[in-house]
């Protein structure tokens, strides 16, 4: 699953936690040696994890399955020279399929029907990832990170929430041995035919595969056992549907009859890689950008890799900043002009394009990773098992693959989704929601602007004034010579919040100066401003300076939620 940020119900603490006198590790020369055990371990660990859900994530974005290990080995090796964020796993994530796969449909995709087809489509799209790649490397350039703080939370919830059902939608029917095409919600209704016509003895591997993944996160849930804590869940996945597939033969095609309806099984239901690594590299067809009538599809294909996989690493590697014991920081400028070249350069090869990668971030954590290293283990022992075991990774089933990635569309669409935005208040539900229908009616980023609009609407209702949500009032006291105190006024809400902090950081944090930001005055506080404070305040305490904001003392809350939006009463004469 991709989820770049954490909840909105569960904030991360940002406390430091490591020990004064603990060296902090670093991601060179040293650090390479010093740590390459623990990076070692770690790396090989998250190669477990990342195996499956490479090659399950490349074939429901309609490319060859090798290309999303292609993604992860060379996102892993570029990056870690390229970028300082010491723990994100760069790879290929769910949040990107339905880009891919509609890039690749639009330009003539069909599914296996017509392999030629298919693989001029491939070709073009590969195009549009290199030049999209360029744009994330411009985007470094001109330090576009900050951009990761101007998108509202909740419509990135909802965003994400509507990517989890798409794939859900998308990878059932492949789960019982079925195939359907065409937009989600056109599935969504033809779902319950594909279901009731499976193909049993595919299902059978497939609905498995779901029982030991919803099974196991139970599991990990309600236990404190150690060992069900550390299994990969997509690994005993393939360890139990490989020898299914192998008891059923279903490398050889044939057919057969239970209960007097005829079904087939054969390769087809099986992961297909190349044995000859060199032989599956593709180059891209840059003749899709020379062509009037697909020239305005490929640009907007460009438009939405490079905006939904900036954003989207962008968040996750603050989210991997957060969960990191020794609470190093992402130069986030650094880090998206790294996934700008390692995207152009895996496209040149036949890659998915890469984003930082939450999920086996996390693991590369949990597992004791110390530095960036970590990630290119991870990589080369993809590299070698691909190189080495390809048979393995053909007796792989593909209802397998497509459960591992149900799973992970579930989480991103689960119901404490929802229930965590309720909790931190009613507008935020109606923002989510929105977003989430208004993407899987329309398309991502008119879904996401769908939002975005809905969040401006809101705080109109509210009586914030249209200039004020674009340009932060605030007055700088700086008599003191070794503290700043900062006067807001009108409103502080997600689309002034970039041009907020750049001032507050500039006449504080730049100077080691410590501050009070006072918000006795300001209007309306929303709920992004109110998390991207959180994360201030940890990065002033990470410098050893205080942050304290006063103020908020006299407005309403929406929510009990500590992160909930809050509104200064009206005060009547």
């Amino acid at each position: 699953m991709n989820q770049p940020q954490a909840s909105s119900a569960d904030q991360v603490d940002s406390t430091p936690q490591t020990s004064v006198s603990e060296p902090i590790p670093r991601g060179d020369a040293n650090g390479f040696k010093r740590f390459l055990k623990d990076d070692l371990i770690a790396g090989g660990l998250v190669f477990l994890i990342a195996l499956p859900l490479c090659l399950g994530i490349s074939l429901a974005s309609g490319f060859p399955a090798i290309a999303g290990v292609f993604t992860a080995i060379v996102g892993s090796v570029l990056t870690t020279f390229l970028s300082n964020s010491e723990l994100t796993i760069k790879g290929p994530a769910a949040g990107m399929i339905v880009i891919v796969l509609g890039t690749v449909t639009s330009f003539g995709y069909t599914g296996g029907a017509d392999p030629v087809a298919d693989m001029q489509a491939y070709q073009m799209a590969l195009a549009v990832g290199v030049v999209a790649g360029l744009v994330q490397i411009a985007f470094g350039f001109l330090r576009a990170g900050i951009l990761g703080d101007f998108f509202p939370t909740a419509t990135v919830h909802g965003m994400l929430a509507a990517i989890g059902v798409i794939i859900m939608v998308k990878q059932l029917p492949i789960v019982v041995g079925q195939s359907a095409s065409g937009e989600p919600l056109e599935i969504l209704l033809e779902l319950p035919h594909l279901l009731m016509n499976a193909n049993p003895q595919i299902a059978l591997i497939g609905v498995v595969s779901l029982v030991i993944l919803f099974g196991l996160s139970y599991l990990k849930n309600r236990t404190q056992n150690e060992f069900v804590a550390k299994l990969p869940a997509p690994l005993v996945v393939l360890l139990v549907a490989i020898p299914m597939g192998m008891a059923l033969h279903l490398a050889d095609d044939h057919t057969y009859t239970l209960m007097g309806k005829k079904y087939s099984v054969g390769e087809a239901d099986l992961v297909t890689v190349p044995f000859n690594l060199f032989g599956a590299i593709t180059f891209p067809d840059f003749g899709v950008f020379m062509n009037s009538e697909t020239l305005p599809a490929a640009l907007g294909w460009v438009l939405m890799f490079a905006l939904i996989g900036s954003l989207e690493s962008l968040l996750s590697a603050k989210a991997v900043d957060m969960l990191d014991p020794y609470q190093r920081k992402t130069n986030l400028d650094r880090d998206l002009l790294a996934v700008g070249v390692a995207n152009t350069a895996v496209a040149f090869i036949g890659g998915l394009p890469m984003i930082s990668e939450i999920v086996r971030s996390k693991a590369n954590i949990d597992n004791q990773a110390k530095t960036r290293f970590s990630g290119m283990w991870h990589g080369i022992f993809l590299l070698g098992f691909v190189a080495l075991l390809p048979g393995l990774i053909h007796s792989i089933p593909r209802s397998a693959l497509a459960a591992m990635l149900v799973f992970t569309g579930f989480r991103l669409a689960s119901p404490s989704e929802f229930r965590s935005v309720y909790r931190v208040g009613r507008e935020q539900l109606v923002i989510f929601a929105t977003t989430l229908i208004a993407v899987l009616a329309t398309d991502l980023l008119i879904g996401i602007g769908i939002g975005i609009a809905t969040k401006f609407i809101i705080h109109m209702i509210h009586g914030v004034p249209v200039r004020s949500m674009f340009v932060p009032s605030l007055e700088f006291d700086e008599t003191q010579e070794d503290k700043v105190n900062v006067h807001a006024a009108q409103s502080a809400v997600f689309s002034n919040w970039i041009g907020f902090r750049r001032r507050v950081v500039e006449k504080s944090l730049q100077q080691g100066k410590h501050c009070t930001v006072d918000f006795s005055d300001v209007h309306l506080i929303d709920h992004s401003v109110m998390e991207k404070l959180h994360e201030l305040e940890g990065e002033f305490a990470r410098e050893g300076i205080e942050l304290n904001v006063v103020g908020m003392d006299h407005h309403m809350p929406f929510s009990t939620h500590p992160m909930a939006a809050r509104k200064r009463p009206m005060v009547r004469h």
